[in-house]
């Protein structure tokens, strides 16, 4: 390097030393290890698209206090465990991320599923116990022909779920870690009582039966090198008006929880853990009629969510009532209709901020991906359900409100984080973490207009920063 350049290189570096100022790349997908314990880096993502999930220049903490509006952590206050935040892997997923090209495809794979700079660390998996709607077609794992039965489930196969089974292995090499739930959204049809694939009751003659047929995919699953961490009874089992679907009351649940599913799983040596509900925010009552009684407790490890209806304060709302059982978030749609303005600032308050400070330990939205016509999906199932990615083609998808929505929690609060306190202001919503490598993490949503100046304190410490108006951001120090 000739005399000049080097003397052109130590003014400008001299300047950037003296004036305090760290000049990093913005990115969407890298980021960089704090290397100074004041630092705090700082990923936004605005409601306007003008920025999505880029990282930008960090600011520092000081010692002296700044007395206006402020976010507080308080890391000594420490409630639930992070189990992990992620999505549905439906059949339809499957079927259009198989349509990239090879190269694309396990980069996709990758983006979604790694724990490096270039991925958002998806930690959570939930899947269908046979067809969801958002399938090419219903099934389950042992249809017959009308009118016969199958008692002994001698003609049980996950043979229509091969694609899904090849795809989980795949990214249990990517992420051997992440955890996985799963919920059928019917029984095979032989065992309901209107004989159908929409609407209809398990028939009592057969809930051991079907007990069994939970037994037989977790086994199955099992052999295929996929281990089934929680199961639900029902999805949704309050809305038999999907194609499939199942109307499951509480009571039906609680009969088939205490005398035939969970006797069965100890009997048998499942370890998979059983969660109530898996519905709407509307009706907690669901849940705790059956976590009050005390034989179908004893197998119950918590209750699922969605918020279609009601408050997320229902998760609290059982948690104090029964807080040794725990509480998980498991779907949340964006659709068609929806503007990525209103849905990453409701969902971001809601899904993300709200479960998680109402004791929840996963944070899921709905579909991973589907193709620009919002298909696969089968005859009566969801039409306008918009996944996390939209692939295009065998060369080109596109990441939609959902991706930055989850990317804002899982690229940077890993499984068996703890959530910490934070306060919040009228405008701002927070949830705040430490990881298990002791990082502080903290999500933060703005739900004005206009720009807030806030600063964050911690440890005796602030540090000054503004967020636009509905926009995200997540701190990390």
């Amino acid at each position: 390097m000739k005399f000049h350049s080097l003397y052109s290189f130590f003014l400008k570096s001299t300047a950037l030393l003296f004036s305090g100022v760290v000049l990093l790349p913005l990115s969407s997908c890298k980021s960089n290890p704090v290397k100074n314990e004041n630092e705090v880096q700082i990923w936004l993502t605005k409601g306007d698209e003008s920025i999505k999930l880029q990282q930008q220049h960090p600011v520092f903490f000081v010692n002296n206090a700044d007395s206006g509006q402020h976010i507080e952590i308080d890391d000594s206050q420490k409630f639930q465990y992070v189990d992990g935040f992620g999505y549905t892997l439906t059949g339809g997923s499957v079927e259009v991320i198989n349509r990239l090209s090879q190269p694309k495809r396990k980069a996709l794979l990758h983006e979604l599923f790694g724990n490096d700079k270039n991925s958002i660390g998806v930690s959570y998996l939930r899947l269908s116990i046979g067809a969801s709607d958002l399938d090419g077609g219903v099934f389950s794992y042992d249809d017959l022909p009308e009118g016969q039965t199958d008692n002994s489930l001698s003609h049980f196969s996950l043979a229509r779920d091969k694609d899904l089974t090849a795809m989980l292995k795949e990214i249990l090499t990517i992420n051997p870690k992440i955890r996985i739930i799963a919920a059928p959204w019917s029984t095979p049809v032989w065992m309901k009582d209107n004989g159908k694939s929409k609407g209809g009751s398990l028939k009592p003659e057969y809930y051991c039966v079907y007990a069994d047929y939970f037994v037989k995919y977790i086994q199955g699953m099992k052999k295929e090198g996929i281990t089934i961490d929680a199961v639900t009874p029902q999805n949704e089992p309050l809305h038999p008006g999907n194609n499939p679907s199942l109307y499951m009351s509480s009571d039906q649940q609680k009969e088939f929880i205490k005398n035939h599913l969970g006797p069965i799983f100890k009997s048998n040596g499942v370890k998979t853990k059983i969660v109530v509900y898996d519905h709407n925010c509307n009706k907690p009552e669901y849940a705790t009629n059956i976590l009050a009684d005390p034989k179908a407790y004893q197998y119950i490890d918590g209750s699922a969510f969605h918020l279609y209806e009601g408050e997320i304060s229902a998760l609290s709302t059982v948690h104090d009532a029964f807080p040794n059982k725990n509480l998980y978030f498991t779907e949340q749609w964006t659709g068609a209709k929806g503007t990525f303005n209103e849905d990453l600032n409701w969902h971001t308050k809601n899904v993300i901020i709200g479960s998680m400070r109402n004791w929840s330990k996963t944070a899921l939205e709905w579909n991973v991906a589907n193709d620009p016509q919002y298909k696969p999906h089968t005859e009566g199932g969801c039409t306008e359900c918009k996944g996390a990615v939209t692939i295009s083609d065998s060369e080109n998808f596109t990441r939609n409100v959902a991706y930055y929505i989850i990317a804002h929690a899982s690229k940077f609060i890993p499984a068996d984080s703890q959530r910490i306190a934070s306060t919040q202001t009228d405008d701002l919503s927070t949830a705040a973490f430490v990881t298990p490598a002791g990082k502080r993490v903290l999500i933060v949503q703005n739900n004005s207009k206009k720009e807030e100046s806030f600063t964050i304190k911690y440890n005796g410490k602030s540090a000054s920063v503004s967020l636009s108006g509905n926009s995200v951001a997540t701190y990390i120090f």
